[in-house]
């Protein structure tokens, strides 16, 4: 096992520039020195690792951030405990679960039994019992945003295709009724709705893998917020 950091010299009170490429051990080095350019660097480098990270434990932007938050200031103070026989991302990533989770157990023990909610005459409780979820803004909007998705990948179906897709799988209309409506054999009506599906679902299917990579997106103005906010509460 690699002994902890244990930097020769302290950096300068001015610390010297960091390097694009440079090595995340020299970076670690140079932060457990308290060096807070280097450790700026670190910070923009992974934050969005870190934070789609905490992302996935708490399932909230906002919660997300003062969790990434702190962590990066327990990393601070336990730099000089990194050991280099671990990358560094793998040793911030458990900095970050640890404190992800220790947040969501603090936000469950928040929680209102259902015992509790269902006697209380508190407006707000009774009207988040009362409020049907599905009709929810945000889960309107969501719904809104998947019919113009599949909306827009119906409208990509060859001619046919698309016509038989439309009557029996919108409309649900029968494979014989499609048929005489269409004056083709009941064959072809199964034969296109079954082609219809098997776009449909190679459409998707790629739309959903682009959705995948640009999930929980860490846009410039997140890492800037994250980094200053970590920056301020340094030393």
């Amino acid at each position: 096992m690699q002994p902890a950091l244990s930097p020769l010299s302290p950096f300068p009170e001015a610390a010297r520039p960091v390097e694009g490429d440079a090595p995340d051990l020299e970076l670690a080095l140079r932060a457990a020195s308290g060096d807070e350019v280097a450790f700026e660097a670190i910070m923009r480098r992974h934050n969005r690792l870190l934070f789609r990270t905490a992302r996935a434990i708490l399932k909230s932007d906002a919660d997300a951030e003062d969790a990434l938050q702190q962590a990066y200031l327990r990393a601070w103070r336990a730099l000089g405990e990194f050991r280099a026989d671990a990358r560094l991302s793998t040793w911030l990533v458990r900095i970050v679960v640890n404190e992800a989770l220790g947040h969501l157990r603090r936000r469950q023990a928040q929680i209102i039994p259902l015992e509790a909610a269902m006697t209380s005459t508190e407006p707000d409780t009774q009207r988040s019992l009362q409020d049907d979820a599905d009709r929810r803004p945000d889960r309107k909007a969501m719904r809104s945003e998947l019919r113009q998705l599949m909306e827009a990948r119906i409208d990509t179906l060859p001619d046919d295709f698309r016509r038989v897709f439309v009557l029996r799988g919108v409309q649900e209309m029968s494979v014989e009724e499609v048929a005489h409506a269409l004056a083709i054999p009941e064959a072809t009506v199964r034969s296109r709705f079954f082609r219809a599906r098997s776009l449909l679902r190679e459409g998707l299917s790629q739309d959903l893998d682009m959705a995948v990579n640009d999930a929980f997106s860490f846009d410039g103005e997140r890492c800037n917020r994250i980094v200053a906010a970590v920056r301020s509460k340094l030393g």
